[in-house]
């Protein structure tokens, strides 16, 4: 039994969202859509979970930047400028709030600042970006 008062955590994103950030939801379901991307990516489906589902955070960026493109191409830096993610430190704040939440975990050797500056987000969103041929 709790001996003292304690914060409900949130379940959705829409109530991470509304605790008062800067994201809207939809912001925090595409970071955790684009981390299984990412994990499935790097790692594929195995069966260890626990341990298979880490990733870096610049190895997030890297899957976040190509999911976006998988998305909405072209238009991927318009829409997660909607959201009000501007830059990959972004990302690393919305991984950090999932965290808080309890939804996401980290390691030991993790933190919000290996998110900081992994790529120009402008140009690796738009000028990088490639379409893909089934060639």
């Amino acid at each position: 039994m709790p001996t003292g008062p304690e914060k409900a955590r949130p379940k959705t994103f829409q109530e991470i969202a509304s605790r008062g950030g800067v994201y809207p939801p939809e912001a925090y379901e595409f970071v955790n859509r684009g981390l299984a991307y990412t994990v499935s990516k790097l790692q594929g489906g195995g069966e260890e979970e626990d341990r298979a589902r880490h990733v870096t955070g610049q190895q997030l960026c890297q899957g976040l930047r190509e999911y976006a493109w998988q998305q909405w191409g072209m238009m991927a830096t318009a829409v997660l400028r909607r959201w009000n993610i501007t830059c990959t430190f972004d990302f690393g704040r919305i991984v950090y709030e999932l965290v808080d939440c309890g939804i996401l975990r980290t390691t030991e050797g993790d933190s919000v600042e290996d998110f900081r500056r992994v790529y120009d987000f402008e140009s690796a969103l738009e000028s990088e970006y490639r379409i893909e041929s089934k060639a």
